[in-house]
């Protein structure tokens, strides 16, 4: 029994991280009016019917700290590029000049700093839900070792582990929040 409980925290550990992971991963695409490659993950593209990353069908620069460019490895793609840019959230205007596609970051204006900041705070919380129902789902299986058989007081132990485990990465998550949310406020 103590092999499995030592598993199931290990589990624990694992999936959290990977939830802290994917929160700061969202936040990449989050733009704090800085130009980055990041913020095209996310954004597909048909090519010939499957839905590609744009990564995967054009190469994607930063010139500078304000653009982007992205230029397709096949021409025909061009338009479809620009088409996923133009549907997204991302806010940008596109500018195609039959090779290439520049994205130019406009400065971002208080009220658009306020609303990624919502967005931010919004995907933290996601975050800290997911590392919760880790927990909820971890502390499922310790009882289920209960009942078959684990002594009441190792459960105990586990759950105060796992309760460590979910105040540490919920901890990361908030320190991942105030920082972006630094990043964003900063002009």
């Amino acid at each position: 029994m103590e092999e499995e409980i030592k598993m199931y925290l290990d589990e624990a550990r694992d999936l959290m991280e990977k939830a802290v992971q994917h929160t700061q991963r969202e936040f990449t695409k989050i733009r704090a009016g800085k130009a980055s490659p990041e913020m095209l993950n996310g954004l597909l593209v048909d090519y010939y019917g499957t839905p590609t990353p744009i990564t995967q069908v054009a190469s994607v620069n930063t010139p500078d700290a304000r653009s982007i460019t992205i230029k397709p490895f096949e021409k025909s793609m061009i338009g479809k590029i620009e088409k996923a840019i133009k549907d997204s959230d991302l806010g940008i205007q596109p500018n195609n000049d039959g090779e290439l596609i520049r994205l130019s970051m406009p400065p971002l204006t208080e009220e658009r700093r306020q609303k990624l900041v919502k967005q931010v705070k919004q995907e933290g919380e996601a975050g800290k839900v997911s590392v919760r129902n880790i927990r909820k789902d971890i502390n499922g299986s310790l009882k289920d070792l209960q009942k078959e058989g684990a002594s009441e007081d190792a459960i105990k132990r586990a759950e105060e582990k796992v309760q460590k485990f979910t105040d540490e990465f919920i901890s990361k998550v908030d320190d991942i929040v105030n920082k972006k949310e630094i990043e964003l406020m900063t002009v």
